[in-house]
């Protein structure tokens, strides 16, 4: 059972605990609605948020999403730890940052995110003694496409209630 936790207005920050949560992350799901009113997933880096007031979602393809969010803006972010059993679901409101306006900051945050997904795989091939597979972030492009900009509104905890304790 999921428990809201309180609405956000506009301008208050994001609580620490979920700020650090999303840190942790190198990954999360993107849910959009498409021109239908469908549900349309897709897997995003992210980036990480700006004084803990909005979280900023790097896509380096450009495609449905980004239709998506053009045509309706109303997206939510789900991050979940699997070791932790921990796990939140942001929704909000989305506003898109093309590609010549992204600022040196953020590109800087993307490239040490690339770096340290890409340490963090070999890391793990090393230490389970296995063959890397193919590192397909160094693949991925210096400049992203986009950046979604998330204004969060609502805060949902997806931790069973013993994981909360």
């Amino acid at each position: 059972m999921t428990e809201k936790l309180q609405p956000l207005s506009m301008k208050m920050k994001l609580p620490d605990e979920i700020v650090r949560f999303l840190d942790e992350q190198n990954i999360v799901i993107v849910s959009t609605f498409d021109e239908n009113e469908n549900i349309h997933c897709s897997v995003k880096g992210i980036i990480g948020s700006e004084e803990a007031e909005k979280i900023f979602i790097i896509d380096v393809y450009k495609k449905r999403t980004y239709k998506n969010l053009k045509r309706n803006p109303k997206v939510s972010i789900t991050a979940v730890d699997e070791q932790k059993f921990k796990g939140y679901t942001l929704q909000g409101k989305a506003k898109l940052i093309l590609q010549k306006k992204i600022t040196q900051d953020v590109l800087e945050k993307y490239e040490e995110r690339i770096t340290r997904r890409i340490s963090n795989r070999v890391i793990k091939g090393i230490q389970k003694c296995t063959k890397s597979a193919k590192l397909h972030e160094v693949e991925l492009p210096l400049r992203p496409q986009y950046l979604i900009e998330i204004e969060v509104e609502n805060i949902i905890d997806l931790s069973p209630p013993k994981a909360k304790k």
